[in-house]
């Protein structure tokens, strides 16, 4: 039994410090991306001044608060569809029952 507590611990600790080492190595490329200029051609598809100066972090900022409006939109109309649906069938229900 000793010997498998010892390979589990080490096995932890090895994948501990190999995901630390890839995550790291993950979110120093994430980071560098995200402080690139955006391209020319990016900037004008998205209607923006092309000024260098430009950075992805904002065009990330302004999507998730777009996305996020959009989706509680589309689960508002989502929810409204289904109300009509039990509705629907709450009065097939009481018809058939001969409840009217």
């Amino acid at each position: 039994m000793d010997n498998r507590s010892d390979r589990f611990a080490s096995g932890f600790v090895a994948g501990t410090i190999f995901g630390s080492i890839v995550g790291g190595l993950f979110g120093a490329l994430l980071a560098n991306k995200l402080n690139e200029p955006l391209s020319e051609e990016e900037a004008k598809s998205e209607g923006k001044p092309t000024d260098g100066r430009l950075k992805r972090r904002s065009q990330l900022k302004s999507t998730p608060e777009l996305s996020m409006e959009d989706a509680r939109q589309g689960l508002e109309a989502k929810i409204a569809q289904l109300n009509d649906a039990i509705d629907d069938v709450r009065q097939q229900i009481s018809n058939v029952n001969g409840r009217d």
